[in-house]
C-alpha cells in the first residue's frame, strides 16, 4: 500500500521541511509521498486534484466538514487500508474545502480539526498524523497513551 497526499501550490520550505521530517520516518511499506499539483489557470484546484487521483487509489478527503477522526480512529482506518492494499490518495481541500462532486467520489471524507488551517500546514499534520497511526498500530513509544 502506498500513501499519496496531494496538494495544490507550493509551501515554506520549512513546511515542505515539516512533511519530510515525518514522511521519512515511516518504513517503506507504509510510505507517504507528497504531490504538488501546480495552479494553473482554466480549472479550479480541485479539478485538478481530482484529475491527478490515479485509478488504483482510494480517495479520501480531508476537509473541516468531513468526520472527525481522532488519532486512534486514523489507525484503525490505516490498518483497514493497509488489509484492503489499495493505493491511497489523500486530497487537501483548499480555502472552501470540496464541492458534491468530490465527496460524491471519494470513499472517506475526514477532517483533521473543526478548526481552519492553512492548507500547507496541513500536509506537515496529516504526515505526523499517520506516522502516529502507524506508531499505535505497532506499539512504538512515540504514541503515549493516556
Amino acid at each position: 500500500m502506498k500513501l499519496r497526499l496531494l496538494t495544490v501550490g507550493r509551501a515554506p520550505q520549512w513546511m515542505e521541511d515539516g512533511f519530510a521530517h515525518y514522511a521519512d520516518r515511516l518504513p517503506a511499506d507504509n510510505a507517504l509521498e507528497l504531490s504538488v499539483v501546480p495552479r494553473r489557470r482554466g480549472k479550479t484546484d480541485e479539478q485538478r486534484l481530482l484529475e491527478a487521483v490515479r485509478s488504483q487509489e482510494t480517495l479520501v478527503l480531508l476537509d473541516q466538514r468531513g468526520r472527525p477522526v481522532s488519532s486512534a480512529e486514523l489507525a484503525e482506518l490505516l490498518a483497514e487500508w493497509r488489509m484492503g492494499g489499495r493505493d491511497i490518495a489523500l486530497l487537501i481541500g483548499g480555502l472552501h474545502g470540496f464541492g458534491d462532486a468530490a465527496r460524491q467520489r471519494a470513499r472517506y471524507v475526514l477532517s483533521l480539526s473543526a478548526m481552519t488551517f492553512p492548507h500547507q500546514l496541513v500536509r506537515v499534520m496529516i504526515a505526523e498524523q499517520i506516522y502516529r497511526a502507524w506508531a499505535i498500530l505497532h506499539g512504538h513509544p512515540y504514541h503515549r497513551r493516556p
